[in-house]
């Protein structure tokens, strides 16, 4: 965990311009080519989910959590969980995601996915997605796309594709 005097506190409209310049510092322009950013492309964050950390007035992670839907019902996509590389390994993403998942089953949210390192997300109860279950809009490697269940039974029913929610 980390000693550094931290915040975790809902995302504000006014820290778009914060959360992007972290998103290029630490994913480069490379990120609007990948599958996960293509889902989320469509769909706007739910900001009661939408979480960021800060060390004084410096924005240093940040965890959005939007809407998407399957054939069968609804889900989350959770991403980017994001944190500045100069603060990495001190805690704060963990702190993020604890916080952002505590917040979407107090929601009573059901399902979670995601595109990440399976190691990483794993302490929080990830798992590959079977195979055949739920696919993205693109390409993806199958040990990257993970799913959470925030209630048992909740990815019961849910199949194909994975899109943001129909208007």
């Amino acid at each position: 965990m980390t000693a550094l005097p931290l915040v975790i506190r809902p995302e504000h409209p006014d820290d778009a311009p914060a959360i992007e310049r972290l998103h290029a510092r630490a994913f480069g322009p490379g990120r609007f080519a990948r599958t996960a950013y293509r889902l989320r492309e469509g769909a706007t964050p739910l900001p009661d989910l939408c979480l960021t950390a800060l060390v004084g007035t410096y924005l240093v992670g940040s965890v959005r959590i939007g809407p998407a839907e399957a054939e069968g019902g609804s889900l989350l996509v959770l991403g980017p969980l994001t944190v500045d590389p100069s603060f990495s390994d001190r805690g704060i993403g963990t702190r993020l995601m604890q916080a952002s998942l505590d917040a979407a089953r107090a929601a009573g949210h059901g399902l979670v996915v995601l595109v990440g390192d399976a190691p990483y997300y794993a302490r929080f109860g990830f798992k590959p997605v079977p195979p055949g279950r739920l696919a993205l809009p693109g390409p993806v490697d199958p040990g990257r796309f993970l799913w959470l269940e925030l209630r048992d039974g909740a990815s019961t029913g849910l199949s194909g594709t994975i899109r943001p929610p129909r208007g």
